[in-house]
């Protein structure tokens, strides 16, 4: 628990990474999807701890029960066929979950007037974290509308949550390559609030790190 506590941000940070990227190096997506993915939720409900430790009870009791769906939604599509209630539940939770520990995470950024390593994996995480957001949010509507999407995977729910999670990565990151595109008005208009909170978080997060630098540069005077 100190460990936790001293590193949480280094610690949130490897969970993100692992949960948005580690399938890069698996070619079994069912796989994937039955053991990596609910062990991935585990470990960031793990490395999360640190976050929320001084929180208030409520905290910590919405926390504990956000975490336990977001492990156990995904356990449930091993036993239950994935319908599109199931897949919705588990992205609202989702959802909720990501953008509860993202409040904490600004919180953090926004308090201190120095900058140390915390800052800089905190700030990686809200970056990180407002892509999970986005992930969840692109696909509520993927399976909310008819073919919100063009160029996505639909061989499975596994493969259209990776073409999701690269959608949103490209777009959060302005990069765009083109290939897969919104085709309907909500996916249209969504992507463009995922793109403009990339950039607000990124030049917000700019002002930020150079307002926390210049107090701490003493003045000629000094």
């Amino acid at each position: 628990m100190t460990i936790l506590h001293k590193r949480k941000y280094e610690f949130l940070l490897i969970a993100l990474l692992l949960h948005l990227f580690i399938a890069v190096l698996l070619y079994d997506l069912d796989f994937y999807a039955n053991i990596i993915w609910p062990a991935n939720m585990f470990i960031l409900g793990i490395c999360s701890i640190g976050i929320f430790s001084g929180k208030s009870t409520l905290h910590l009791i919405v926390k504990n029960i956000l975490l336990a769906l977001v492990i156990f939604l995904p356990i449930s599509i091993i036993f239950f066929k994935p319908t599109e209630l199931l897949m919705q539940i588990i992205n609202i939770t989702h959802i909720a979950f990501y953008s509860f520990i993202f409040i904490e995470v600004l919180k953090y950024l926004l308090k201190p007037s120095y900058i140390n390593s915390d800052i800089v994996s905190a700030s990686a995480c809200g970056y990180l974290l407002l892509i999970e957001i986005g992930i969840f949010s692109m696909q509520a509507i993927y399976y909310a509308t008819q073919n919100p999407f063009k160029g996505i995977d639909t061989t499975s729910f596994t493969t259209i949550y990776l073409d999701i999670v690269y959608f949103c990565s490209i777009t959060v990151t302005s990069i765009g390559f083109g290939d897969i595109t919104p085709a309907n008005h909500f996916a249209k208009l969504a992507t463009s609030i995922l793109g403009i909170a990339g950039q607000f978080y990124s030049v917000v997060l700019v002002g930020i790190m150079i307002s926390k630098y210049t107090s701490n540069v003493p003045s000629k005077k000094e």
